[in-house]
């Protein structure tokens, strides 16, 4: 049973910049990503980091302005997010699976954290 918990959201004027972050626990073969909701919309994968480092991405215009890092001693998966815009506000949601490799769809991902909330306003 995976355990995730999100840090790191907040209020962000446009153009600056937040760190999340995500604890992961329970397990030690799994992927991991970020997803995030916007408000009134579905949930959408941002990226993921497979067991042994491979990456999917599935927003391919968060690429830029995104960053992902995974430290499996320290069970971490934090995502730098930079030039932030209004639209990227939302509820940002770490989620894990089971799988070495990142599957395609949020509905692949059967472990998730609370969420942080990211609101870019000025």
């Amino acid at each position: 049973q995976l355990h995730l918990v999100e840090s790191g959201g907040g209020l962000v004027q446009p153009g600056g910049s937040l760190r999340l972050s995500c604890v992961a626990s329970g397990a030690e073969h799994y992927s991991i990503g970020w997803f995030r909701q916007a408000p009134g919309k579905e949930r959408k994968g941002i990226v993921c980091i497979g067991a042994h480092g491979d990456r999917r991405d599935y927003t391919d215009s968060l690429k830029g302005r995104f960053t992902i890092s995974r430290d499996n001693t320290k069970n971490t998966l934090d995502l730098q997010m930079a030039g932030l815009k209004p639209e990227d506000t939302g509820v940002y949601f770490c989620a894990a699976d089971l799988n070495d490799f990142c599957r395609g769809s949020v509905e692949d991902f059967g472990f998730w954290g609370q969420g942080t909330h990211v609101t870019v306003s000025s």
